[in-house]
Protein backbone atom coordinates (compact mmCIF):
# COMPACT_ATOMS: atom_id res chain seq x y z
CA UNK A 1 0.00 0.00 0.00
CA UNK A 2 1.14 3.36 -0.99
CA UNK A 3 1.89 6.02 1.75
CA UNK A 4 -0.97 8.20 0.43
CA UNK A 5 -3.17 5.31 0.93
CA UNK A 6 -2.02 4.93 4.26
CA UNK A 7 -2.37 7.90 5.54
CA UNK A 8 -5.65 8.51 3.80
CA UNK A 9 -7.18 5.36 5.16
CA UNK A 10 -5.41 6.00 8.39
CA UNK A 11 -6.19 9.71 8.69
CA UNK A 12 -8.95 10.68 6.46
CA UNK A 13 -7.67 12.58 4.58
CA UNK A 14 -4.32 13.91 2.36
CA UNK A 15 -2.97 17.02 1.04
CA UNK A 16 -1.80 17.48 -2.35
CA UNK A 17 0.91 20.49 -1.97
CA UNK A 18 1.66 22.78 -4.99
CA UNK A 19 -0.24 21.01 -8.15
CA UNK A 20 -1.21 23.87 -9.97
CA UNK A 21 0.98 26.53 -11.35
CA UNK A 22 0.72 30.15 -10.96
CA UNK A 23 -0.33 30.93 -14.47
CA UNK A 24 -3.04 27.81 -14.19
CA UNK A 25 -4.33 29.62 -10.83
CA UNK A 26 -4.51 33.11 -13.00
CA UNK A 27 -6.62 31.34 -15.58
CA UNK A 28 -9.18 29.60 -12.92
CA UNK A 29 -9.43 33.18 -11.10
CA UNK A 30 -10.17 35.01 -14.58
CA UNK A 31 -12.71 32.12 -15.33
CA UNK A 32 -14.83 32.56 -11.60
CA UNK A 33 -14.78 36.49 -12.96
CA UNK A 34 -16.40 35.11 -16.28
CA UNK A 35 -18.91 32.87 -14.12
CA UNK A 36 -19.87 35.73 -11.93
CA UNK A 37 -20.41 37.59 -15.06
CA UNK A 38 -22.64 34.73 -16.33
CA UNK A 39 -24.67 34.13 -13.26
CA UNK A 40 -25.71 37.81 -13.19
CA UNK A 41 -26.92 37.54 -16.64
CA UNK A 42 -28.88 34.61 -15.70
CA UNK A 43 -30.62 35.64 -12.68
CA UNK A 44 -31.32 39.17 -14.54
CA UNK A 45 -32.79 37.01 -17.61
CA UNK A 46 -34.68 34.47 -15.21
CA UNK A 47 -33.09 31.56 -17.13
CA UNK A 48 -33.50 28.34 -14.90
CA UNK A 49 -29.66 27.60 -15.63
CA UNK A 50 -29.39 30.84 -12.94
CA UNK A 51 -30.49 28.28 -10.25
CA UNK A 52 -26.71 26.68 -10.13
CA UNK A 53 -25.23 30.08 -9.16
CA UNK A 54 -26.24 30.03 -5.24
CA UNK A 55 -26.39 33.70 -3.73
CA UNK A 56 -24.68 33.96 -0.37
CA UNK A 57 -27.31 34.23 2.12
CA UNK A 58 -25.70 36.18 4.49
CA UNK A 59 -24.25 38.71 2.93
CA UNK A 60 -24.55 42.10 4.40
CA UNK A 61 -24.84 43.46 0.38
CA UNK A 62 -26.08 42.23 -2.78
CA UNK A 63 -23.21 42.87 -4.86
CA UNK A 64 -19.92 43.37 -4.65
CA UNK A 65 -18.02 45.13 -8.18
CA UNK A 66 -21.37 45.44 -9.49
CA UNK A 67 -21.51 41.65 -9.60
CA UNK A 68 -23.74 39.27 -7.14
CA UNK A 69 -22.20 37.82 -4.05
CA UNK A 70 -22.29 34.66 -4.62
CA UNK A 71 -21.82 30.72 -2.12
CA UNK A 72 -21.41 28.48 -4.73
CA UNK A 73 -21.95 27.65 -8.35
CA UNK A 74 -23.25 23.77 -9.22
CA UNK A 75 -22.35 21.79 -11.96
CA UNK A 76 -19.57 23.70 -13.16
CA UNK A 77 -18.50 21.23 -15.82
CA UNK A 78 -22.00 22.56 -17.75
CA UNK A 79 -20.66 25.94 -17.73
CA UNK A 80 -16.85 25.80 -17.84
CA UNK A 81 -14.12 24.23 -20.14
CA UNK A 82 -11.84 25.20 -17.54
CA UNK A 83 -13.05 23.63 -14.42
CA UNK A 84 -14.00 20.40 -17.04
CA UNK A 85 -10.28 20.58 -17.28
CA UNK A 86 -9.51 20.66 -13.51
CA UNK A 87 -11.31 17.74 -13.06
CA UNK A 88 -9.08 15.78 -15.03
CA UNK A 89 -5.75 17.16 -14.08
CA UNK A 90 -3.37 14.80 -14.40
CA UNK A 91 -1.28 15.76 -11.41
CA UNK A 92 -4.81 15.42 -9.20
CA UNK A 93 -6.09 12.08 -10.83
CA UNK A 94 -2.83 10.36 -10.31
CA UNK A 95 -3.28 10.66 -6.49
CA UNK A 96 -7.09 9.83 -7.08
CA UNK A 97 -5.78 6.99 -8.54
CA UNK A 98 -3.95 5.24 -5.65
CA UNK A 99 -6.65 6.00 -3.53
CA UNK A 100 -9.82 4.10 -5.60
CA UNK A 101 -8.28 2.58 -8.13
CA UNK A 102 -7.61 3.11 -12.23
CA UNK A 103 -11.52 3.29 -12.82
CA UNK A 104 -13.55 6.84 -11.54
CA UNK A 105 -16.27 8.51 -12.02
CA UNK A 106 -17.34 12.16 -11.18
CA UNK A 107 -20.49 12.80 -8.76
CA UNK A 108 -20.11 16.47 -7.86
CA UNK A 109 -18.26 19.83 -9.95
CA UNK A 110 -18.67 22.86 -7.90
CA UNK A 111 -17.13 26.16 -7.15
CA UNK A 112 -17.23 26.90 -3.31
CA UNK A 113 -16.79 30.96 -2.92
CA UNK A 114 -16.29 33.04 0.10
CA UNK A 115 -16.74 36.71 -0.94
CA UNK A 116 -14.19 38.82 1.09
CA UNK A 117 -16.12 40.12 4.49
CA UNK A 118 -19.04 38.07 3.47
CA UNK A 119 -18.22 34.66 3.18
CA UNK A 120 -21.10 32.68 5.58
CA UNK A 121 -19.90 29.76 8.19
CA UNK A 122 -20.24 25.71 7.10
CA UNK A 123 -21.21 23.90 9.93
CA UNK A 124 -19.69 20.29 10.61
CA UNK A 125 -20.95 17.83 8.22
CA UNK A 126 -20.05 14.71 6.46
CA UNK A 127 -20.63 14.82 2.81
CA UNK A 128 -21.93 11.28 2.11
CA UNK A 129 -25.02 12.32 4.94
CA UNK A 130 -26.60 14.30 1.80
CA UNK A 131 -25.45 12.21 -1.20
CA UNK A 132 -27.30 9.36 -2.79
CA UNK A 133 -24.35 6.92 -3.25
CA UNK A 134 -23.86 4.32 -1.35
CA UNK A 135 -21.12 2.82 0.24
CA UNK A 136 -20.26 6.13 1.26
CA UNK A 137 -16.77 5.80 0.23
CA UNK A 138 -16.50 8.71 -2.10
CA UNK A 139 -13.00 10.85 -2.69
CA UNK A 140 -14.51 14.74 -2.14
CA UNK A 141 -11.40 17.06 -2.84
CA UNK A 142 -11.44 20.82 -2.16
CA UNK A 143 -8.52 22.64 -4.52
CA UNK A 144 -7.83 26.53 -3.24
CA UNK A 145 -7.34 28.51 -5.89
CA UNK A 146 -6.55 31.59 -3.74
CA UNK A 147 -4.91 31.04 -0.49
CA UNK A 148 -6.97 29.56 2.38
CA UNK A 149 -6.48 30.12 5.71
CA UNK A 150 -8.32 30.36 9.31
CA UNK A 151 -8.98 34.34 8.65
CA UNK A 152 -10.61 33.38 5.29
CA UNK A 153 -12.55 30.46 6.36
CA UNK A 154 -10.17 27.80 5.76
CA UNK A 155 -11.57 24.38 5.63
CA UNK A 156 -11.87 22.28 9.16
CA UNK A 157 -11.33 18.84 9.53
CA UNK A 158 -11.91 15.81 12.48
CA UNK A 159 -9.16 13.29 11.90
CA UNK A 160 -10.32 9.70 11.88
CA UNK A 161 -13.86 10.94 11.94
CA UNK A 162 -14.54 8.65 8.68
CA UNK A 163 -14.74 6.07 11.22
CA UNK A 164 -17.41 7.41 13.24
CA UNK A 165 -20.23 5.93 10.88
CA UNK A 166 -22.49 8.02 9.32
CA UNK A 167 -24.71 10.43 11.07
CA UNK A 168 -27.33 13.10 11.02
CA UNK A 169 -26.71 16.45 9.86
CA UNK A 170 -29.29 19.68 9.36
CA UNK A 171 -28.34 23.24 7.66
CA UNK A 172 -25.14 23.70 6.54
CA UNK A 173 -24.69 27.38 5.72
CA UNK A 174 -24.49 29.36 8.79
CA UNK A 175 -24.46 32.84 9.69
CA UNK A 176 -21.30 34.18 11.50
CA UNK A 177 -22.46 33.53 15.12
CA UNK A 178 -24.63 30.23 14.98
CA UNK A 179 -23.47 27.27 16.16
CA UNK A 180 -20.64 25.07 14.38
CA UNK A 181 -22.62 22.18 14.22
CA UNK A 182 -25.93 21.12 14.26
CA UNK A 183 -25.67 17.66 15.57
CA UNK A 184 -25.57 17.62 18.90
CA UNK A 185 -23.45 14.26 20.01
CA UNK A 186 -20.49 15.67 17.56
CA UNK A 187 -17.21 16.60 20.45
CA UNK A 188 -15.53 19.16 17.28
CA UNK A 189 -12.45 19.57 20.02
CA UNK A 190 -10.00 17.73 17.96
CA UNK A 191 -11.19 19.52 14.68
CA UNK A 192 -7.87 21.24 12.77
CA UNK A 193 -7.71 24.14 10.90
CA UNK A 194 -6.43 23.13 7.34
CA UNK A 195 -4.52 25.98 5.75
CA UNK A 196 -3.77 25.60 2.46
CA UNK A 197 -1.78 27.93 -0.24
CA UNK A 198 -3.50 28.59 -3.60
CA UNK A 199 -2.43 25.77 -5.76
CA UNK A 200 -2.88 22.74 -3.16
CA UNK A 201 -6.09 20.55 -2.47
CA UNK A 202 -7.31 18.68 0.86
CA UNK A 203 -8.78 15.22 -0.25
CA UNK A 204 -11.06 13.50 2.58
CA UNK A 205 -13.13 11.13 2.81
CA UNK A 206 -16.38 11.42 2.42
CA UNK A 207 -17.21 10.48 5.63
CA UNK A 208 -14.64 13.47 7.43
CA UNK A 209 -16.58 15.46 9.62
CA UNK A 210 -15.30 18.50 8.26
CA UNK A 211 -16.94 22.45 8.11
CA UNK A 212 -15.30 26.07 7.58
CA UNK A 213 -15.70 29.06 9.72
CA UNK A 214 -16.44 32.54 8.13
CA UNK A 215 -14.52 35.14 6.18
CA UNK A 216 -13.86 37.73 7.87
CA UNK A 217 -11.09 39.33 6.13
CA UNK A 218 -10.47 41.25 3.04
CA UNK A 219 -9.20 38.10 1.12
CA UNK A 220 -11.58 35.52 -0.36
CA UNK A 221 -11.41 32.08 -0.19
CA UNK A 222 -12.28 30.61 -3.62
CA UNK A 223 -11.99 26.77 -3.68
CA UNK A 224 -12.86 24.00 -6.92
CA UNK A 225 -14.69 21.15 -5.39
CA UNK A 226 -14.90 17.98 -6.79
CA UNK A 227 -15.77 14.01 -5.42
CA UNK A 228 -14.93 11.04 -7.32
CA UNK A 229 -15.94 7.19 -6.67
CA UNK A 230 -15.26 3.92 -8.51
CA UNK A 231 -17.87 1.74 -10.12
CA UNK A 232 -18.45 -0.49 -6.82
CA UNK A 233 -19.80 2.84 -5.41
CA UNK A 234 -23.89 2.66 -6.28
CA UNK A 235 -26.42 5.54 -7.02
CA UNK A 236 -29.45 4.58 -4.79
CA UNK A 237 -33.07 6.06 -5.12
CA UNK A 238 -36.52 5.69 -3.79
CA UNK A 239 -37.97 5.55 -7.29
CA UNK A 240 -37.96 2.09 -9.29
CA UNK A 241 -36.38 2.92 -12.51
CA UNK A 242 -34.51 5.93 -11.92
CA UNK A 243 -30.77 5.82 -13.40
CA UNK A 244 -27.89 8.74 -13.46
CA UNK A 245 -25.45 9.80 -15.73
CA UNK A 246 -22.00 10.72 -14.47
CA UNK A 247 -18.73 11.65 -16.21
CA UNK A 248 -15.98 9.21 -16.23
CA UNK A 249 -12.59 10.71 -15.93
CA UNK A 250 -10.34 7.75 -15.80
CA UNK A 251 -10.51 4.34 -17.09
CA UNK A 252 -13.71 2.60 -18.04
CA UNK A 253 -12.06 1.39 -21.32
CA UNK A 254 -12.21 5.41 -21.90
CA UNK A 255 -15.99 6.22 -22.09
CA UNK A 256 -16.98 9.37 -21.35
CA UNK A 257 -19.97 8.95 -19.03
CA UNK A 258 -21.45 6.02 -17.28
CA UNK A 259 -25.44 5.52 -16.88
CA UNK A 260 -25.66 3.82 -13.12
CA UNK A 261 -29.29 2.37 -12.76
CA UNK A 262 -30.11 3.15 -9.08
CA UNK A 263 -30.06 0.36 -6.28
CA UNK A 264 -33.73 0.56 -4.04
CA UNK A 265 -33.72 2.15 -0.72
CA UNK A 266 -36.59 2.14 1.51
Amino acid sequence: MSDIKTQFETDGYYILEDFLSDEELETCGAEIERLHKLGAEYKSNEDPRGRSFQLEPYAKTAEQGGLPILRKIEQTRDYSDVFRDLSRHPKLIGVIRELLGEDLLLFRSTLMLKPANHGSAHSFHQDSAYWPMRPPSLVTVSIALTESTPENGCIQVIPKSHEWGMQEWGLIAQDTDEAESNCEDVDTSHAMNVSLKAGSALMFHSLVVHGSGPNRSPHPRHTALYAYFPPTVQYVSKNVGDKRTFPVVSGLNGQETATLKAELVS
